[in-house]
This record gives C-alpha cells, sequence and structure tokens, in this order.
C-alpha cells in the first residue's frame, strides 16, 4: 500500500489547505506588534521575561518528546506560541522563575501529559496563567516599572479612580507585557483576515461582556467606562488569542457564539462581583470544559441519526462523569488535609493573635476578657457594626492587664470586609483612656507594593497616640490634623478599609467601655 495515501495527524484537523505550522505562525506574526510594544514600553526585564518563557516552553516539549521517544513536535510551532502568550500575559516586573516555572507547566502538565496538541481540554497558556496567579499571587499581580509601583487600570476604576481610556488604549498605563489594546487589534485584524480565527467567540465574547458591563457594572452604558473596560484586563487578548485556541474551542459557528457568550458573561461577572480586579483567564478555561457539550449540541445530526448507540441505547455523556469523579476526589482530599491540619491552623492563628495584642497593647502582662463587653460583642450577632464603617466586623475584645490586675488597656480584633482582595483584619489598641496604642494586622493579603503597604510603620504609626472619635482617610496625602491618615498611594480601597476597622474599635469603645 502507498504510505502517501493515509495521513494520519492529531487534532486540530483543519478542513482547509492549512497546517498546524501555518496557523502557529500566523498567531506569532499576530502577536508581533504587541510584542514589540511591549518591549519597547517596559525594557530589557520584559524582553527577558519572553525570552525565558518561550525557551522554557519550548526546551520542555522537545524533552518531554525525546524522554517518551514521541516524534518531535516543536517544529509546528504550538510550544513557541503557548511560551509567547503566557508572557504577554505577564506583568513585566515578575522575577524570571515565573514564566520558567508557567511555560514548564503548560507544555509538561496541560499539554503533554494530555497527550500532547489536539488532546489538552484547556488552553495551556491560560491554565499555566492561573497557576501562577493562585501560587504566587502577589508576584504576579506586582506592577512595578523602574522600582515604581502603580495600580493597574482596573485596580484604579475598583478603587474609585479615573482611568486614562487614550492611555489602556495605547498601552502606556500600567498593565501586562502585552497590555497594548491597540497592538492587540491590529494583531487579531490579521489573524481574521488570514483565517486564523472566525469572527464568532470574539465577537460574541466582546458584545456580551460589554452587555454585561453596562447592565450590572454600576454605570450604565457609560462609554468611558465601557471603552475602559473592554480595552484593559485581558478582555482582547482573550478574545482574540485565547479564547480562540482550535484545540479547546468549538468546532462550529453556532457553538463558537454561545462559547464566546459564556466566557462574555463569566468574565463580567468576574469583574463585577469578584475580589480580583481581573478574572478573565479563569473565565475562559471554565469556559474550556464546557466544549465537549457546546459540541454536542450543536454538531449537526446526520439524516437518519437518532442519537443512540449501537446497542440501541441513549448515550452516556461519559465526559461529564469522569469530571464528576475529578472533581468529587479532589474535594474529599482537600477536606481530608483540611481537618488534618485544622487544628495545627488553629494554634498558629492563636499565638499570631497573643503576638499581635502585645505589639498594639505593650502595657498588659496578660490579657483576659470581661463578660459584660462579650455579651455587647455577642449582642452583634456577627452582623456588621456600623452601616457608616462598611462591612466591618467586631471578632472579640480582650482586655490587657497590668501586673497588678488593673485594666492597662483594651484590644479589639475587628474584621474589614471591604479590603480589595478580601477580608482585612487586625488589632487595634486601645489604653484605658482611649487613646490608640497601635494597630496589628493578623490578615492581610492585599496586592504586594500597594495594599501591602498598610502593613507597613509607616501607615501604622499614624494612628498610634492620637486620641479621636473618629479617623478621616485623606487620599491626597499632607494631612496636618491628628485624626487625619494619609492614604497609601494607589491602595486608597485598603486604606479606607483599614480606617473604618480602627473606627469601629472606637465606636464600640465608646458606647460599650468608655
Amino acid at each position: 500500500m502507498n504510505e502517501n495515501i493515509l495521513n494520519m495527524s492529531s487534532s486540530p484537523h483543519i478542513r482547509q489547505k492549512l497546517t498546524t505550522g501555518s496557523v502557529m505562525t500566523d498567531v506569532a506574526v499576530a502577536l508581533l506588534p504587541a510584542t514589540l510594544f511591549g518591549i519597547y514600553r517596559y525594557g530589557l526585564h520584559a524582553f527577558l521575561i519572553l525570552l525565558v518563557s518561550i525557551a522554557s516552553a519550548i526546551v520542555t516539549e522537545f524533552l518531554f518528546d525525546k524522554i517518551a521517544k514521541k516524534p518531535l513536535t516543536i517544529k509546528d510551532g504550538s510550544a513557541l506560541v503557548t511560551g509567547l502568550l503566557l508572557a504577554l500575559s505577564l506583568s513585566p516586573s515578575v522575577p524570571l522563575y515565573i514564566p520558567l516555572l508557567g511555560a514548564v507547566f503548560a507544555i509538561l502538565v496541560v499539554k503533554c501529559f494530555f497527550g500532547g496538541l489536539g488532546k489538552n481540554f484547556m488552553n495551556p497558556a491560560v491554565t499555566a496563567r492561573c497557576f501562577l496567579l493562585i501560587s504566587f499571587g502577589s508576584v504576579m499581580t506586582n506592577f512595578s516599572v523602574d522600582g515604581v509601583t502603580s495600580a493597574t487600570p482596573l485596580a484604579a476604576m475598583k478603587a474609585g479612580e479615573l482611568v486614562s481610556v487614550p492611555q489602556i488604549y495605547l498601552g502606556t498605563a500600567s498593565s501586562v507585557i502585552g497590555g497594548s489594546a491597540l497592538a492587540l487589534l491590529l494583531g487579531g485584524l490579521y489573524l481574521w483576515i488570514c483565517g486564523g480565527i472566525t469572527f464568532e467567540i470574539p465577537v460574541s465574547f466582546i458584545a456580551v461582556f460589554t452587555l454585561f458591563m453596562g447592565l450590572f457594572g454600576g454605570q450604565g452604558f457609560d462609554p468611558q467606562f465601557l471603552l475602559a473596560h473592554v480595552c484593559g484586563g485581558g478582555i482582547l487578548m482573550g478574545a482574540f488569542f485565547m479564547s480562540t485556541d482550535p484545540v479547546t474551542s468549538p468546532v462550529t459557528s453556532r457553538g463558537q457564539l454561545l462559547y464566546g457568550a459564556i466566557t462574555g458573561i463569566l468574565a463580567g461577572l468576574f469583574r463585577v462581583y469578584g475580589t480580583a480586579a481581573d478574572s478573565v483567564s479563569y473565565a475562559i478555561i471554565i469556559s474550556n470544559m464546557f466544549v465537549p457539550f457546546i459540541d454536542k449540541i450543536s454538531v449537526p445530526k446526520p439524516l437518519g441519526y437518532r442519537g443512540t448507540s449501537a446497542s440501541g441505547k441513549k448515550e452516556f455523556p461519559k465526559a461529564a462523569l469522569n469530571l464528576t469523579i475529578i472533581t468529587l476526589c479532589a474535594g474529599l482530599a482537600l477536606s481530608s488535609v483540611y481537618l488534618l491540619t485544622k487544628s495545627r491552623i488553629d494554634e498558629q492563628k492563636m499565638a499570631a493573635n497573643a503576638a499581635s495584642y502585645k505589639e498594639v497593647c505593650p502595657d498588659a502582662e496578660s490579657f483576659g476578657y470581661d463578660d459584660a463587653i462579650n455579651d455587647a460583642v455577642s449582642a452583634l450577632n456577627g452582623e456588621p457594626y456600623d452601616a457608616q464603617f462598611g462591612k466591618t466586623y467586631i471578632n472579640e475584645v480582650a482586655v490587657g492587664k497590668a501586673a497588678d490586675g488593673s485594666a492597662a488597656g483594651y484590644v479589639f480584633s475587628v474584621t474589614s470586609g471591604d479590603g480589595y482582595d478580601g477580608n482585612v483584619t487586625l488589632a487595634v489598641g486601645l489604653n484605658a483612656e482611649g487613646t490608640v496604642t497601635g494597630i496589628s494586622f493578623t490578615e492581610l493579603h492585599e496586592t504586594a507594593g500597594m495594599g501591602m503597604l498598610c502593613g507597613e510603620d509607616a501607615f501604622k504609626s499614624q494612628f498610634t497616640g492620637v486620641t479621636t472619635d473618629a479617623f478621616l482617610l485623606n487620599k491626597a496625602g499632607g494631612s496636618t490634623a491628628d485624626n487625619e491618615i494619609d492614604s497609601v498611594s494607589g491602595a486608597s480601597t485598603t486604606s479606607g478599609a483599614v480606617v473604618n476597622a480602627v473606627n469601629t474599635a472606637l465606636a464600640f469603645y465608646a458606647a460599650n467601655i468608655k
């Protein structure tokens, strides 16, 4: 038999006169404007991030093929594109081990372990970015250029600040390496013209996301607000380059429209109601898991097909069963680990609280509790203390006792649910006269270089030694009054949460102790 008659290859099976290599070349060329602008904007370190990410992806795939004795697949360019996409989605200030680990994870775990190109059920670059966000959250969300840290446009909008749409569009605002909306649009247009993608996924993704933000974003269909969200935070990169991956997206036009709409809804949902400013990557990988079901309902049925197997029985969606079993096993494993470590975690938390209490109430030899104060805390029933302070909660109030048994002060454990990245919990110390003797954090998981600066003495010391009924947050800086607190630059949300937490302690003291 002539071996050239039958051509066997892995998916994606492109039903045109194209090859996987030519498609990947088109994607790489389409990403070239964003790549060059990112290097121009962020300099040598951005170039090194790109180089490490691409090289790590190619070398990982090469070594895997060699060890597994598989045909070398690096010539198809998919590893290069994966490394390039991953690097463009990273902050220009991440250390070089971040793109290295991310590229290895993308190629080895997401791609090779599932059988290679065409068999992975999630986009490798996007999944690797999610892995890095979960594992190295503070590093991944630190945007620092030339030693100067600034908030991204999305972070600024989440904090209620104004942003410049032209800067976001051009890519001069603080962003990832491939954050230029103009460059991404040019690349996406090229990819569409050369046939690398079709219009269904990008159009439905962006249209549904824009509609969602207009309905639920809080500012209606304000053009500047909507443009800032569409051009910033990975929407365009996700719409044109990540969600359109032929391996992990539906095959029919109807399925692609539905897939793009689902991704747009999830991206809007996470952006409006999520704790992180941007979660497009999570929206894409979740949508990837729906692709087998979308294909099942959108692929046209052959004439006479009744939806049954050869035995006459209806087919059961095995993918759904497998995914359910995997999820249950993972959940049971995580639950078991939690139960085994819960007591140890509680002990460490109690030790951390004791150290924080001593820090903010240094005159106390020991700490105890007062029944009347405990009753007042219990009467709150776990509800926010006062609406004027936002979502702030009194966890407990400890009495600091001097050597003679008298009250040396009081320590309030207060949680604010209005932090930028979740809860902020701190211990607030007051002496018997109501003067603040210090604050100390027991829970602070804010953005590195911004919200985390609230944990440093430069910010905390503003409260110490002040006697007042309430503190005021000064976002402009340069405060002269004792009860005015200068906000941390780029972190007004976290600063405001801390001020509200301290004011809650002062209000509780005035109402129940003073």
